[in-house]
């Protein structure tokens, strides 16, 4: 017969182990502010709903929406409730699967784009929806895949509303940077003959990904030496969206991600305006894993920080112009 201490203190070990295995490492912010309010603690690990993922996450990039997050700028647009893990892209493996899912099995190598919303790639695991995950590319690893979803996403389905062609002329400004980087090489992918605004310093990474003209900005305005694209990527925003609606041909089309175009001025110039936000898609993601296992399109990570040093990877991304992603490594 066990002795009154032992069975006591069994059950007491059997729930410290248990609480033990559901917790976690992961960023959190309890107050909207500077990179200051970002927080390296102890939470609970997240738990799947019937169509949801969980990932072990071994890579999460950090993009500008994280900034605006954590600054509270998103406030109004998306309900974001304190205290919250940031986020949006990442890569690892399935941990476990709600009982709905079977795209994805336990133990797939994956990435994905979370839901805006929802967010908590910064940490040691995330819930996903399953229509918001798919397999990473087999010949990257998982810093390089947690670089593309958002990114990626956010070119390919531009490209994808401008319609564009094999032949067509295609007008990327802000190419340098993560987005624009993945628009230069899936429009080259698909035919176009591509023009990239961007600073000197990148124009000769940009023609090894596509680009057939670059515009040093700083120097030139793309307005004087530009005439008569088919379309026109505009992932900067400012006046460059008005000055771009005159260097399309009668008929082009104009996308950005950011702001809104004027629709009148973009009548009076015989061109289509419209403005997109990306959407999480498995197809989508697949795609991209697609082109990149075929050497057709790649990555580029500039920085890698630990998961505890998020403060460091944002201020970095704060400070401006960098050539490729900037990640944050969880898992070895």
């Amino acid at each position: 017969m066990s002795s009154p201490s032992t069975s006591a203190h069994r059950p007491t070990d059997t729930h410290r182990e248990s609480r033990k295995v559901q917790e976690m490492k992961a960023i959190r912010i309890h107050a909207f502010g500077g990179p200051e309010v970002l927080a390296y603690e102890e939470v609970s690990r997240p738990i799947p709903g019937d169509d949801e993922v969980l990932v072990k996450v071994h890579a999460a990039s950090v993009n500008p929406v994280d900034v605006a997050t954590r600054a509270g700028y998103l406030q109004g647009m998306i309900d974001i409730k304190l205290p919250h893990t940031p986020g949006l892209d990442l890569a690892g493996v399935v941990e476990a699967v709600g009982a709905d899912v079977t795209s994805v099995a336990v133990g797939d190598q994956v990435y994905a784009y979370s839901n805006i919303a929802r967010q908590g790639a910064y940490a040691e695991y995330a819930v996903v929806s399953a229509g918001e995950v798919a397999r990473k590319p087999k010949t990257v690893d998982f810093v390089n895949a947690a670089s593309i979803p958002l990114a990626g996403i956010t070119a390919w389905q531009a490209l994808k509303i401008a319609g564009v062609q094999q032949g067509q002329t295609v007008l990327i400004h802000g190419a340098g940077g993560g987005t624009g980087s993945f628009a230069v090489q899936f429009a080259h992918v698909q035919g176009a003959r591509v023009i990239a605004t961007a600073s000197t310093d990148k124009a000769a990474y940009l023609k090894t990904l596509g680009a057939d003209e670059v515009i040093d900005y700083t120097a030139t305005r793309f307005e004087d030496v530009v005439r008569d694209v088919d379309v026109v990527v505009d992932l900067v925003g400012g006046d460059v969206t008005a000055r771009s609606l005159g260097v399309l041909k009668p008929g082009g089309t104009f996308v950005t991600p950011i702001g809104q175009p004027d629709q009148a001025a973009a009548a009076a110039a015989g061109v289509t305006a419209s403005s997109m936000f990306a959407q999480a898609s498995v197809a989508d993601l697949t795609e991209i894993a697609s082109l990149i296992d075929a050497g057709r399109v790649k990555t580029s990570v500039s920085h890698v920080f630990p998961l505890a040093e998020a403060r460091a990877a944002q201020e970095l991304l704060e400070r401006g112009h960098m050539q490729g992603k900037i990640v944050l490594q969880v898992a070895e």
